[in-house]
Parts: C-alpha cells; sequence; structure tokens
C-alpha cells in the first residue's frame, strides 16, 4: 500500500509514518521544510517536499497513492489562519479528485459536528462535510479532544499570577482531554486495517473538571489549590494577544471557548463517548508541565 502523511514530521505524523514504515508499507511524507528531507528519509520514507497552498504539488503527489492521513497545520505566522485552513481543505479535496486514494483519516477534532461557531474546529467541521460527498472515499474523522499540549499555556500563568483559567470552565462539565501519542495510535491503526465507509472515531485519554486540572497542575509545581478562573470573552481574547497571538488566532481560540462553555463542543462526545480512554491521565502529564514551568 502506498501511503501519504500529511503534517510533515509534528507530533502525530512522525510516529505515524515510523509504523507504517516499521509494518512494510510505502509511505510518503509532505513537508514544507526542505531541511526536514533527510530526517523523513532517515525513516524510511520518501519525501516531498512542497507547501500545502500548492494544489498542483499535492495533485501530483496524491495521484498514485492508495491512503491519506490528513491534517491541517497550525501556522502561528499567519495573519489570517482560518483562511489558511480553508484554503488546504480545498486543496486536498482537489487533489484527492484526480487520486486513486480510497481511504482517508482524517485528523479532525471534537466540535467538528457544530460546523460552525467552534472557532479553528470549523474548517475540519468543512473538510468533513466535503469528504462525505465523495462517494467511493472511505473516509475515518478522528475526533480528539483538548490537547495536553494546550495546558503549557498556563504554566506561565499559574507562575506568575498563580491562577489557571480561560473562557469557559464555570459550569460542571468537565474538559475532555487527549495525548497526541494517542491520536497517533489510533491513526495507525486506521490507516493498517483498512475500513469500509465513512466513520466517526472519537478519541480520549481523560476527563476532569478546568478546577481539578488548575489544582493538580498547580500542586505539581508547588503551587497548591491554584484556582480556576473563568475568564470574560474580553479578557481571554485581551490575554492571548498580550501572550502574542495574533487577532485571528486569538479570536478563533475565543470562539472555541465559547463553544466549549456552552456545551455545544463536547455534546457529541458525551453521546458517543469512546468504549476505552488511553491510559496516559492527568497525572502523567505534569511532570511534562513542571519542565515547562521551570522555563516559563
Amino acid at each position: 500500500m502506498k501511503y501519504i502523511i500529511t503534517g510533515s514530521l509534528g507530533n502525530i505524523s512522525r510516529p505515524v509514518a515510523k509504523n507504517l514504515v516499521a509494518a512494510g508499507q510505502d509511505v510518503t511524507v509532505i513537508s514544507s521544510n526542505q531541511g526536514k528531507q533527510s530526517e523523513i528519509e532517515g525513516l524510511g520514507a520518501k519525501a516531498a517536499i512542497g507547501s500545502l497552498t500548492d494544489v498542483a504539488f499535492l495533485k501530483e503527489t496524491f495521484k498514485d497513492a492508495d491512503a491519506a492521513y490528513l491534517m491541517i497545520p497550525a501556522d502561528f505566522s499567519l495573519a489570517d489562519y482560518g483562511k489558511f485552513q480553508y484554503e488546504v481543505a480545498d486543496n486536498y479535496l482537489e487533489a484527492l479528485k484526480g487520486s486513486n486514494i480510497k481511504h482517508v483519516v482524517l485528523l479532525s477534532s471534537l466540535g467538528a459536528h457544530m460546523r460552525k461557531g467552534a472557532g479553528p474546529i470549523d474548517a475540519l467541521g468543512y473538510l468533513e462535510e466535503k469528504l462525505l460527498e465523495i462517494p467511493d472515499l472511505n473516509a475515518n474523522f478522528l475526533r480528539p479532544s483538548y490537547f495536553f499540549s494546550n495546558l503549557f499555556t498556563f504554566a506561565g500563568m499559574i507562575k506568575h499570577a498563580g491562577i489557571a483559567g480561560n473562557n469557559f470552565g464555570d459550569t460542571d462539565e468537565k474538559l475532555v482531554l487527549t495525548h497526541t501519542d494517542h491520536i497517533a495510535e489510533v491513526a495507525t491503526d486506521a490507516l493498517l486495517n483498512l475500513f469500509t465507509g465513512k466513520m466517526i472515531t472519537n478519541i480520549a485519554n481523560d476527563e476532569r473538571h478546568p478546577s481539578e486540572i488548575a489544582a493538580i497542575l498547580g500542586k505539581a509545581v508547588g503551587k497548591e489549590n491554584t484556582p480556576w478562573i473563568a475568564f470574560s470573552d474580553e479578557d481571554a481574547y485581551n490575554g492571548m494577544l498580550g501572550a502574542g497571538l495574533n487577532e485571528s488566532f486569538a479570536k478563533l481560540y475565543v470562539e472555541m471557548g465559547q463553544a466549549i462553555r456552552s456545551g455545544q463542543m463536547q455534546a457529541d462526545y458525551w453521546q458517543n463517548r469512546p468504549e476505552k480512554l488511553g491510559h496516559y491521565k492527568l497525572e502523567d502529564f505534569t511532570n511534562e508541565f513542571a519542565a515547562a514551568y521551570a522555563g516559563a
């Protein structure tokens, strides 16, 4: 089987590529970074160096493949990340049209079922919808939750202000957490055990209330009883700008927080909760968080 892996050598794409190569598959990894070529080839994969905004490049790369792992990368240097997301989504769709690819595993997200109103997840909902319209395509939409790595943003907040918070967390709903290693495991399994039809796979490792998250992370760095503060949308937005995010990302993340706060973002998860959660839990993350805290 010939596989296309997008996402260069990111936290999910790298282990997926390694796993597929170890299983004896023909793997091509797409990266926009020429400097990644030797590293990709060192894994035993082929490197396709080019931009996801170059539809001709994608069409040529996808042409003879059998299956693809698709994701839309984050790029904090972009002035309009939302526009970039939809452009990449449309380019993927165009490249699939002229290819032999019959199986797609898409890195989507909880909240994609909303289609609109979930900030950076809206484009993933759009891509899901468009992939559903391709009649002969088998597609598995992986919907992980809030990444553990997103919690690193609280390191400086806890260190300098003694609090953690965002524009959600003032309800009884727990926040669903996912580790990228677990996502990679699920993605690998989906790609190696090819499926028929179109399906959704919710992915999670842990479920904790934000106040519990703040307390556990605070305790791990010697800040006992760190409180969780539910910020206003305005305060969350200004805080993100102050932390260096541009307006595009700040607006998208405020909207995502609103979707979490309303209960809409995780609604499908609670209705279709996975039978088995990943083994990595919040307590396991505390060592990683403590290292980030030390450098904050």
